[in-house]
């Protein structure tokens, strides 16, 4: 079928708006004889009005012939080989047509070529071929637009332009046969459905359900960098409740969706919203964030309702809570692989809940002085909020913040804690050393 060329005077990309380092590539992939255009997001951000993250670049040109082009590439990828010009801390990716072709027959393994399935799942896809199969081979009409700096037209092969206006996220080809290729594209459905504020088209949607739980199957790595781009956006509310319409967060967070159902929305979805709320809010102000605190929200159900399993079974208190720390975040890392940077804040936000609920002495002096209290106790004000820890904990804490040389009155009343209050007035308090956490 052939294209829809779309000229300069009928949308609204402009040369101005184009990164000066992406104009160079496409340009000297041009002077040396090969085809270049500009594709993807920054098409389609463009022509929405939007500032683009960044610009992609496809060509007929080999990876090998693009590194020949610039001594500043790099080519990565085993899945899909690509060059990486870099410029400074801008990188443009510079992908190489691919051709379009399907798996024959039913055969658990096919191979082609350099191009791979295995039980219909896509692991390698390095068959390159025209523009036209390139378009068709992409995953949503949307990101299937190419701007063409010879005559600065835009080629249309799916109808994204159409679907652009429309406000749909639309996939290219049978819906289920492109899912079962790549799971990851349904979490990417929901993603640019957020992201742009569109909806996704029923034939689009409809197979998802029943396909969610392949999303198992897929590199826990490769999870956690989608996971990321869906909760960190400043739409964390927005994504948790579409994964969940859609049958998707179950396979990601398979423990905390079994405790929402086996002990009611109405325990633990009020928690939830306020500490992706709470996230959002944050990036909305341009504060910091760390996935630390937004996982530790996510998992707290699982570890909640793993601490009191274990407690009914005569585990003493401390020992249950760190038991099922321990066990819910080795059980969650087989499918969404947590990197130590955040796993570790993740679970001392967690354990130290524990000791938040023992307060007076020095005791709370040394906590206060932890470089990870500040996330805790914001940890332990959506709990109190949501009635997961007594509203008198967190109002406790909140005024001995304020002074912590007078600490407020609280029930145990030993002579051995009073006199540790007493020292304690002498000796002065720890500065704390907050950490915002979202």
């Amino acid at each position: 079928m052939a294209p829809t060329i779309i000229p300069r005077d009928k949308h609204s990309i402009s040369r101005a708006d184009i990164s000066d380092n992406a104009l160079k590539v496409l340009y000297r992939l041009r002077n040396a004889g090969y085809e270049a255009y500009m594709v993807g997001g920054g098409v389609r951000d463009l022509s929405l009005g939007r500032e683009p993250k960044d610009f992609d670049v496809a060509t007929d040109a080999r990876p090998e012939e693009v590194r020949k082009l610039f001594r500043n590439c790099r080519l990565i990828g085993r899945r899909f080989r690509l060059a990486h010009v870099h410029f400074g801390p801008e990188i443009i990716e510079v992908a190489t047509f691919r051709a379009l072709r399907e798996p024959d027959g039913d055969a658990e393994d096919h191979a082609d070529g350099d191009r791979v399935y295995e039980n219909g799942r896509l692991v390698r896809d390095n068959v390159y071929g025209t523009l036209a199969e390139d378009a068709l081979r992409r995953d949503f009409t949307v990101n299937a637009l190419y701007y063409n700096i010879d005559d600065f037209s835009v080629v249309d092969h799916a109808g994204g332009m159409e679907d652009l206006r429309a406000g749909v996220i639309r996939l290219i080809g049978e819906p289920e046969v492109r899912f079962r290729e790549d799971p990851v594209r349904m979490l990417r459905a929901v993603r640019f459905a957020l992201k742009l504020g569109f909806r996704i088209h029923p034939q689009t949607a409809a197979p998802i359900p029943a396909l969610a739980e392949t999303l198992a199957d897929m590199p826990a790595a490769r999870l956690f960098d989608e996971a990321l781009k869906l909760f960190m956006s400043g739409m964390a509310l927005e994504a948790f409740e579409m994964l969940r319409h859609h049958g998707l967060f179950d396979p990601l967070m398979p423990w905390t969706a079994e405790t929402l159902e086996e002990e009611g929305e109405d325990r633990w979805v009020p928690f939830i919203a306020a500490a992706l709320g709470n996230t959002d809010a944050r990036i909305g102000a341009d504060k910091p964030v760390t996935p630390a605190f937004l996982f530790a929200a996510l998992l707290w159900p699982a570890v909640r309702r793993r601490e009191q399993q274990l407690i009914d079974a005569g585990e003493p208190a401390v020992p249950a809570l760190q038991q099922a720390c321990a066990e819910v975040q080795a059980l969650q890392q087989t499918r969404i692989a947590l990197p130590k940077r955040f796993s570790i804040p993740m679970r001392e936000i967690w354990t130290m809940q524990g000791r938040l609920a023992r307060r007076g002495g020095k005791r709370a002096l040394r906590l206060l002085a932890h470089p990870r209290f500040r996330a805790a106790y914001d940890f332990l004000e959506l709990r109190a909020a949501s009635g997961d820890a007594p509203e008198d904990l967190a109002q406790w804490w909140r005024a001995f913040q304020e002074n912590p040389d007078k600490p407020p009155s609280q029930r145990p009343s030993s002579g051995r804690r009073r006199r540790g209050r007493s020292r304690r007035k002498k000796s002065g308090a720890a500065t704390p050393t907050p950490e915002g956490d979202g």
